[in-house]
């Protein structure tokens, strides 16, 4: 059983830095794309804005993922050092969600109030 959380554990962190990996990708591929529509007068601010949205919840996902794979290995592992160490990271992670979640938020109510150029 401990081998199989440690395995679980190990999968849950790669596929979070494939999700924070693949948001970063779609959104450098969007982010290029529309910066090259300048060129032909196509380019969009709301479009940006939007980038940065879905970029914004890429990366939300992968640090969910992120705090349940070191919830596992605090399982696997329970030391008084490893459950400050999940303790400090749970703290930095969730600051991290939750200022992030607030910014896509006030993009949102930014995007409504962009006009088109």
């Amino acid at each position: 059983m401990h081998e199989i959380l440690i395995y679980t554990s190990h999968i849950i962190s790669y596929i979070s830095i494939g999700i924070i990996c693949y948001g970063a990708a779609i959104g450098l591929f969007h982010f290029v794309r529309n910066e090259l529509n300048r060129l032909g007068k196509g380019f969009s601010l709301q479009r940006t804005v939007q980038i940065k949205i879905e970029v914004g919840y890429y990366l939300l996902l992968g640090l969910e993922f992120l705090i349940a794979s070191d919830i596992i290995d605090t399982i696997v592992n329970p030391s008084f050092q490893d459950l400050g160490i999940l303790a400090g990271t749970v703290v930095i992670r969730t600051g991290l969600s939750y200022f992030l979640n607030k910014e896509i938020d006030d993009l949102k109510g930014d995007k409504k109030h962009l006009s088109p150029l």
